[in-house]
């Protein structure tokens, strides 16, 4: 009797399992339908929404909610800036949806807060972390349909090119270098950094940028006042260790959009704790952090206040009562790692002090740690994704119904079956629960 009601389920679960995992379906209509660049706000719903994406080359969409109230303080930025972006050579358009009511969408690109920006790129979804501001928005995303390399010949190009990259990407440009260079590292992190070649430019361009010959790849971090300078080798390599390692500034502020940027970087973040970023004394540490930093690229430098985060220190076992400034080195994951005999940075001579964290790290002197408490469930969600998590509960609650029919049928089939089934009944009725916990959900 068993088998045979798993037998007439199975088909059952295949089905649902099935809808599950299918993706938004999209009527032949749709499909064929061809959309114009008007300059407005497209409204999508899951009827039209792959017909849109696929429809154009770029795409920013907006997953609000209707009673979000940062939401609707977004939708007049999107408006003045669609009409702008739609008049490019290679036109963007802004389309919204209603993820709080198209659930299946929403799980499906891991929406978990509102508003959520992303930006398909010939239908590959990627995060928005830029401005929201009309103008600065359409700045920000000029980026995407920009030029791989620009090519600069004078002292006005090269300030020209600097106004219009804005502030939020780095920005590498190769002084008295071929364009061929760097034109597949410029393919390759197109969506990170601006590139450029300056083939014309004068003494005072020399000065400005502080590099004395050629050829020179100098980056540039407007929005940390940070530049750095190359002058070779010149082999795709070095090259690209150059552009990973400048990537980032060199002392990264953590917070929960910045954390994000992390995820791509593979080094060893040597983590700063401090009470309040906004401190003097903090400030002062956080200078030579960076000069540290500079000698030290096979690592990342971030810093985090405990008044500005709490919740996230806290998961290093850090708290009010804890001795600050700290530092410890995260693997960005789970794994973190305390340096013995440097568990606190002290007023007098902390550049010496770093120095001798980064020695007893590199010498191993250190102990192993893990991420405490059930925040760090917020990450694995963040990787995860609410579709997955839908699926596993699916799959559980069909064994487990499956199983529980089966007890049925044997409580049904004797006396001597019916002790035998209620002894494994009692054995497996509790099943061990466990509260999860989130920190970090967005919350309006």
């Amino acid at each position: 009797m068993r088998l045979t009601v798993a037998r007439r389920l199975l088909p059952l679960c295949a089905l649902l399992l099935r809808a599950l995992l299918s993706s938004t379906s999209v009527s032949p209509v749709a499909e064929a339908q061809q959309f114009a660049v008007d300059g407005m706000v497209r409204e999508l719903d899951e009827s039209n929404f792959g017909s849109v994406i696929s429809s154009f080359d770029y795409v920013l969409v907006d997953f609000y909610a209707s009673w979000c109230g940062h939401c609707k303080s977004l939708s007049p930025e999107l408006d003045a800036a669609a009409p702008v972006l739609a008049g490019l050579r290679e036109p963007i358009v802004i389309a919204k949806i209603d993820a709080d009511k198209y659930r299946r969408l929403s799980s499906k690109y891991e929406i978990d807060g509102f508003p959520t920006l992303k930006i398909f790129v010939h239908g590959v979804p990627m995060d928005y972390y830029g401005p929201r501001k009309a103008e600065l928005l359409v700045r920000f995303l000029k980026k995407f349909v920009a030029p791989d390399v620009a090519i600069l010949d004078s002292d006005s190009t090269i300030s020209e090119f600097l106004e219009a990259a804005g502030t939020y990407f780095p920005i590498y440009i190769g002084f008295g270098m071929e364009e061929t260079i760097i034109s597949e590292l410029a393919i390759k992190y197109k969506k990170k950094a601006w590139f450029a070649v300056a083939k014309g430019f004068s003494d005072n361009v020399m000065d400005l940028y502080d590099f004395d010959k050629v050829p020179a790849l100098v980056s540039l971090h407007p929005n940390y006042n940070e530049k750095s300078t190359f002058y070779g080798p010149f082999d795709d390599e070095s090259l690209e260790s150059f552009v990973k390692q400048n990537l980032l500034p060199l002392g990264m502020p953590l917070n929960s959009e910045t954390l994000k940027l992390l995820k791509d970087d593979e080094r060893k973040i040597v983590l700063t704790v401090v009470e309040d970023e906004n401190d003097v004394k903090s400030k002062e540490l956080i200078k030579l952090l960076k000069a540290s930093a500079s000698a030290n690229r096979d690592f990342l430098f971030a810093y985090v206040g405990l008044k500005q985060w709490e919740d996230f220190v806290g998961t290093f076992s850090i708290g009010k009562k804890s001795k600050l400034p700290k530092m410890l080195v995260w693997d960005g994951n789970e794994d973190y790692f305390s340096v013995t005999g440097c568990e606190s940075v002290g007023e007098e001579d902390q550049g010496h002090e770093i120095a001798r964290f980064l020695d007893g790290f590199r010498v191993g002197r250190t102990e192993a740690k893990k991420i405490s408490g059930p925040s760090f469930i917020s990450f694995i969600n963040s990787l995860v994704g609410l579709r997955l998590v839908f699926i596993i509960v699916f799959v559980v609650a069909v064994l487990m119904l499956i199983q529980t029919i089966g007890n049925v049928d044997d409580n049904d089939s004797g006396v001597g079956v019916q002790e035998a089934g209620h002894v494994a009944s009692a054995s497996s009725s509790k099943p061990e629960t466990k509260e999860i916990h989130r920190f970090g959900d967005k919350e309006d």
